[in-house]
């Protein structure tokens, strides 16, 4: 393992962003999409709005793979001196809960339209998934191919874990937004800086 660094590289950071920035468009996107579906909207656009869903939840989920790989090789800046124990296990807690966000998510949206099963119309649902229209991604563990009592089943445990992950992530990263401002306007200290390429520690 390498020794840590004084600030995140450049791979770590362009990661983050483009992560974040994702999941943050995601989940209203899965919202309307999921009422719309709920009110009957077969329409074109919703089509293309769950493809899009997908081949962005599935880059998600590559980025985050490719993220804690990452991270495993190249430990985080240390923390402040003055940070105190309390502070330092609920930012290494925070930490970890992001990583299993990230997989999560994105998995559990694949587990949900590899089941091929519609929640809303109660039937078959076989609408295969094409990775920005380039190739058609296959179903996790050929769910399409199980009983339909396995993919009814499946595909309404993997939605609901999906949204109350989706919930999670938008309460941690409210979470994470606070405490990294609390860091640079009250702390005074360099923990933002070290996420925000230009940003100098007060």
């Amino acid at each position: 393992m390498a020794a840590r660094a004084p600030r995140y590289t450049a791979v770590a950071i362009v990661l983050h962003w483009a992560i974040a920035v994702a999941i943050l468009f995601m989940i209203p996107m899965g919202l309307w999409m999921h009422e719309s579906a709920e009110h009957g909207d077969v329409s074109a656009r919703l089509f293309s709005a769950y493809q899009l869903h997908k081949s962005i939840g599935l880059t998600v989920l590559a980025l985050s793979l490719v993220r804690l790989g990452w991270r495993l090789m190249n430990p985080p800046p240390p923390m402040p001196a003055h940070m105190p124990g309390w502070e330092r296990f609920a930012a290494v807690a925070t930490h970890w809960a992001f990583y299993a966000l990230m997989i999560g998510l994105p998995l559990t949206g694949w587990l949900y339209v590899s089941a091929g099963w519609s929640i809303h119309d109660e039937a078959p649902l076989p609408v295969a998934t094409h990775w920005f229209g380039l190739f058609q991604v296959p179903a996790l563990f050929g769910l399409n191919q199980a009983d339909l009592g396995v993919r009814e089943d499946a595909a309404e445990a993997a939605l609901t874990a999906h949204a109350y992950l989706a919930y999670a992530a938008l309460g941690l990263a409210a979470l994470h937004v606070a405490a990294a401002l609390k860091h640079q306007f009250f702390d005074k200290d360099e923990v933002l800086a070290h996420m925000v390429p230009g940003l100098r520690a007060p």
